[in-house]
């Protein structure tokens, strides 16, 4: 049984998850946050882009102490296992990453040329389908994916993805960074979505979270 998986993105007015020239775009207030700490609390792992990992260095961590303590009090450790993913496995050993109070497990194709220290575990990554089945076998029933768009776009292609939790900004940004890169294909006859929850998070930040609609 695979587990269950939450896209959690802040995105600009305009879909945009990075400015015109790249890099990190620092979208998102305390109350977003709050909410991407939330979304960390219920999960056992979260899947991360290489490229993302690149550019911003480190995961996120909950750092709100009731959070951490929520988790403990079910029996869980206070970060999830942030679970990397990458075709290449070359990623630098100076991000402050490999420091992090985390577990650390990399997701890869077995001809992957590079396997880097720093992580407890190397599983095998062929397709979505078989991926997420290896980590439902390793005891993961709930999966956070914080991105970037590349990883997004072969969860939703691959019909992955069974909730959204977008926080939309009040900037634009303009560019070809959307969340959805233009070359996504989904697949005919996927379901579609259902508001679930909304919730304004001040400083004009609006929490959408989108569940999946029955076909």
């Amino acid at each position: 049984m695979r587990p269950q998986t939450r896209l959690v993105l802040a995105i600009s007015l305009d879909g945009r998850l990075a400015p015109a020239h790249g890099g990190p775009a620092q979208l998102g207030g305390k109350g977003d946050r709050r909410a991407l700490e939330e979304a960390l609390t219920w999960a056992d792992g979260c899947l991360i882009g290489a490229q993302t990992l690149r550019l911003h260095g480190s995961t996120c961590l909950i750092k709100a102490p009731d959070l951490q303590l929520q988790r403990r009090s079910q029996g869980s450790a206070a970060q999830p296992v942030a679970i990397v993913v990458s075709r290449s496995g070359q990623l630098p050993p100076e991000l402050p990453f490999f420091a992090q109070p985390v577990e650390r497990w990399l997701l890869q194709p077995p001809a992957g040329s590079g396997r880097p220290p720093g992580f407890t575990r190397h599983l095998p990554w062929r397709d979505w389908a078989q991926a997420l089945a290896v980590l439902g076998e390793q005891g993961l029933r709930r999966l956070v994916v914080l991105g970037g768009a590349q990883l997004a776009a072969g969860l939703l292609q691959a019909d992955c993805i069974d909730g959204m939790q977008l926080t939309l900004c009040p900037r634009l940004l303009a560019g070809p960074h959307s969340w959805v890169p233009a070359a996504t294909r989904l697949p005919l006859g996927q379901a579609g979505w259902q508001l679930e929850h909304q919730q304004h998070l001040g400083d004009g930040e609006v929490l959408l979270r989108y569940g999946r609609t029955a076909l």
